[in-house]
């Protein structure tokens, strides 16, 4: 199929060369601007299903408290997983 094209295309090397990516350029727009915001509300992607105990509850809702956390404070030790290198 694509040397079909290739062959249809007129003016030469350049000429293909041109058509090519104007071609290239016309699909992806097509696609972009046209198909994919038609089949978007068909698709699952964003439809995320998590129940039976497993929501959050607020901003603040970590294990342990938390509530009194500051903006820039993380809920967990980061150093638990990195324990002090030892002389072995």
């Amino acid at each position: 199929m694509y040397a079909w094209i290739w062959r249809k295309l007129p003016f030469g090397l350049w000429g293909k060369l041109t058509g090519s990516l104007v071609l290239t350029l016309t699909v992806g727009a097509l696609l972009w601007y046209v198909i994919f915001p038609w089949a978007t509300p068909l698709l699952p992607f964003d439809d995320v299903q998590v129940g039976t105990g497993t929501e959050q509850q607020g901003p603040n809702s970590v294990p342990g408290g938390g509530a009194d956390l500051g903006p820039d404070e993380i809920p967990y030790n980061e150093h638990t997983n990195n324990p002090e290198p030892s002389a072995s």
